[in-house]
């Protein structure tokens, strides 16, 4: 008999669920959280470049740095919403800021684990590290509610943001809806100014709003000729200049991405590692 009430306590014990192990979160200095199970995977090497190689951005840059910087102090700091024209550097300066600033943890938390966020934050909240919550590329479908519990998160749930928590998101929607949504919402809502602010009131809840647009030429040529003399690539202004334009023309458009596209295969032709 003992040895029948033994089987079915290690049966009842492999049937309840098991306890989420608690984070090391002194494995890393980033992570990918992941739910179900719920787990934060460290990221030993982020894929990032220098804050000083990217150009043409000068007041994004100094307005997420110094939000950063104070965060870090543990001084009043604003969630951001970095926003705008694709290409322009917006995931790059997140993570190009987060390794100027010491002593902070970066997580990414994909689009599609947005729902999870609160169980997210209620690991992040027992811990003594701060943390910059990173969601790139967030935008939200008609259809799509998560946004909703998204805003009782940031700001106005009982529990709100932790403070030892920073949420910086990046958008090439403003306000994270498409346009057509909310032009959808004022045309068939009882009442449309109620129905779209209800939408947009979600980047408001973005104490910092950046925004980026597309770059001149100039500008342009300032990202090439700053990734080649940063990897020291020796090829004439004149022949940089033309190749570069050639490719920007060729692609359609000029920005930051496009730029270190042609700096890599222009490495790779002239035999240059990167």
């Amino acid at each position: 008999m003992t040895g029948l009430f033994e089987r079915i306590a290690r049966a009842l014990e492999r049937l309840a669920p098991n306890e989420p192990r608690r984070p090391d979160f002194e494995l890393a200095d980033a992570f990918v959280w992941h739910a179900e199970p719920d787990t934060f995977q460290p990221v030993f090497e982020v894929n990032r470049v220098p804050l000083s190689l990217l150009k043409g951005i000068d007041g994004m840059r100094d307005a997420l740095l110094a939000n950063t910087a104070r965060f870090a102090k543990g001084l009043p700091a604003n969630n951001a919403l970095l926003w705008g024209a694709r290409g322009m550097g917006k995931s790059s300066l997140v993570k190009a800021v987060h390794a100027e600033v010491r002593d902070l943890k970066l997580v990414e938390i994909h689009r599609d684990d947005i729902a999870s966020l609160p169980r997210c934050l209620g690991y992040l909240r027992d811990s003594p590290h701060r943390f910059i919550l990173f969601c790139d590329d967030l935008s939200f479908e008609a259809a799509d509610t998560t946004y909703k519990s998204l805003k009782a998160v940031l700001e106005g749930g009982i529990e709100g943001r932790p403070r030892n928590v920073i949420f910086y998101a990046t958008s090439n929607r403003r306000h994270l809806m498409p346009r057509e949504m909310l032009e959808n919402e004022r045309s068939t809502a009882i009442n449309p100014a109620e129905a779209v602010e209800e939408k947009v009131s979600l980047s408001d809840r973005f104490g910092l709003w950046i925004g980026f647009h597309h770059c001149s030429q100039d500008e342009y040529l300032e990202m090439v000729r700053g990734y080649a003399e940063h990897y020291r690539i020796e090829i004439r202004d004149e022949a940089l200049r033309s190749e570069a334009l050639a490719w920007a023309m060729g692609r359609g458009s000029r920005s930051g991405r496009v730029a270190w596209q042609y700096i890599q295969d222009l490495a790779g032709r002239l035999g240059n590692p990167l």
